[in-house]
């Protein structure tokens, strides 16, 4: 490691932003030395995505000075920062659907081509940071945890002094967390330094020598992770004392709201994961935690819920008793049923629209914002100002564009668009994806409140902690296959592992395994 007493790699003196009325940044300083990995916290919309931005030569501030290895420096574009030796992951991935894995590769290296030696480049990498990826499938195929593989891997092939990561762990597995940590360990022991962005506050304490706090723009506070825990960091960025959930007390569950019976779901793309007899049912009042690692059927099992992929059979699956499974979308939503994917940007919302027209992609029927097939765009505003204000979603109103919002911020108003509709059956995959601590708490809070409210509520999750904190009942999915249900109060992180794995046969003895807090 290198010796702390040096000068610092990276030095932002009094950095200011300001985005009409909103100042992101104000007056921000830090110093990240070499061979150091230093963390960047704060509430979702504190500043950090902006502060990096900068810093990447993304943007440009309205004032103070930046200094690379104790010079003044402007860094006027990503590749000028890349020619200083400033390598990025970014939390929104840049990558182009219809391209291959070298392809998007390519199109971060300057002057890269993506033939053969690219694509050995790329295996070689990827392998050796256990970042497994095919440098000739297309990016579209990909899940969600695999596309971020490639912004990593990209950003390792650039051999950066100070790479900047924000969020890179947000759907990454416990074991390719592992992996990765390992790997930024050795980065630094080389005497690289790594600018940390994570709202997973264990992964701070076990992996930072260093940690500056934002809150609404500003430096808060300077602390050392090893020394200080992952409650009195959280608690440094929202400004006051962090809430647990609070579950109602045990009670029976009520009539069976969702079951999917012996589920089989053919795969339309050569690489998705085809569903084998999956079947489950959730009853109202119950939450159901369903576990796995990416890419083992989540995503098509998502979209078999939601009605964007039809069953083969109406029968697979019912809503309060009905077939739904020929059922699309928006008849699904009709009958009591909503649902937000993993992937917001795209996906669950259009970045170009604004917040009140999202609001028409999913609520127009439930919420009455449509009349006699006109739109209603007062009752959309309406709509989306109670969704900002239920959920503390920090943007420039109802007709701020969806893109504008930072990634915490836009996955809260998601989440809130879909639950202030009142659902029946409630599907939501990945709720907290990279939201912090505080919105973290709040959006878990209101899954179980909702489902005490009657609903039935499925949680797609790969963050074990949140899967016991919430859930009622927890299945795995392995390959296609749903496990058996075991009690989420019960069973043990062993337990779950293997279920994970692929192992649904009985138990192992209890060993009552714990998982720390993820956020």
């Amino acid at each position: 490691m290198a010796d702390v007493g040096a000068s610092p790699l990276l030095e932002l003196r009094g950095v200011t932003n300001t985005f009409g009325a909103l100042k992101a940044n104000d007056g921000v300083s830090l110093a990240v030395g070499a061979g150091r990995i230093h963390a960047l916290l704060g509430e979702n919309g504190a500043g950090k995505s902006t502060l990096v931005k900068i810093v990447f030569g993304v943007l440009k501030p309205d004032s103070g000075d930046m200094l690379w290895q104790g010079a003044p420096v402007e860094v006027a574009s990503p590749a000028a920062a890349r020619k200083l030796g400033i390598g990025m992951v970014f939390q929104h991935f840049s990558l182009f659907d219809a391209m291959t894995v070298a392809e998007n590769v390519a199109l971060g290296l300057d002057g890269a081509r993506a033939d053969a030696a690219l694509e050995r480049r790329i295996v070689e990498v990827a392998e050796s940071y256990g970042l497994p990826l095919d440098p000739r499938r297309a990016t579209h195929t990909l899940s969600v945890g695999e596309r971020q593989r490639i912004e990593i891997v990209r950003a390792l092939l650039q051999d950066p002094k100070l790479l900047v990561m924000d969020e890179p762990t947000s759907v990454l597995t416990p074991q390719e967390v592992e992996r990765l940590f390992v790997t930024l360990r050795k980065l630094r022991d080389e005497g690289r330094s790594i600018l940390y962005i994570s709202h997973k506050l264990r992964e701070i304490e076990e992996l930072c020598d260093a940690a500056t706090i934002l809150r609404q723009g500003r430096v808060v506070a300077e602390v050392d992770p090893r020394r200080t825990d992952a409650r009195r960091m959280a608690e440094l960025m929202i400004g006051s004392e962090l809430k647990g959930v609070a579950r109602p007390a045990a009670r029976a569950p009520g009539e069976v709201r969702l079951a999917v019976r012996g589920l089989d779901l053919p795969p339309e793309g050569q690489f998705e994961t085809p569903l084998r007899g999956a079947s489950f049912e959730v009853r109202a009042g119950e939450v159901l935690g369903i576990a796995g690692v990416a890419g083992n059927g989540q995503v098509e099992l998502m979209r078999a819920l939601t009605g964007e992929r039809r069953a083969p059979r109406a029968d697979m699956i019912l809503l309060d008793g009905a077939p739904v499974g020929a059922l699309g979308p928006e008849a699904r939503r009709k009958l009591g049923l909503a649902g937000a994917p993993e992937e917001r940007n795209g996906h669950a919302a259009v970045g170009d629209m604004s917040l009140a027209d999202n609001a028409f992609l999913s609520a127009r029927h439930v919420r009455g914002l449509t009349s006699r097939g006109a739109l209603r765009p007062r009752a959309a505003r309406a709509y989306a100002r109670d969704v900002i204000a239920a959920f503390a979603v920090k943007a420039g109103g109802p007709d701020a564009l969806a893109r504008s919002l930072s990634g915490g911020n836009l996955q809260k108003y998601v989440v809130g668009r879909e639950m202030l509709q009142a659902p029946k059956v409630f599907v939501v995959a990945q709720p907290t994806w990279g939201v912090d601590a505080g919105a973290t708490a709040a959006i878990r809070q209101a899954i179980v409140d909702l489902a005490a409210g009657g609903a039935a509520v499925v949680v797609v999750s790969q963050d074990l902690d949140e899967l016991r904190e919430i859930s009622d009942r927890l299945v795995a999915l392995n390959a296609g296959r749903v496990s058996r249900a075991v009690d989420a109060a019960s069973a043990s992180v062993e337990e779950i592992g293997l279920m994970m794995g692929g192992v649904h046969g009985e138990p192992p003895a209890a060993t009552g395994g714990a998982v720390g807090l993820a956020h």
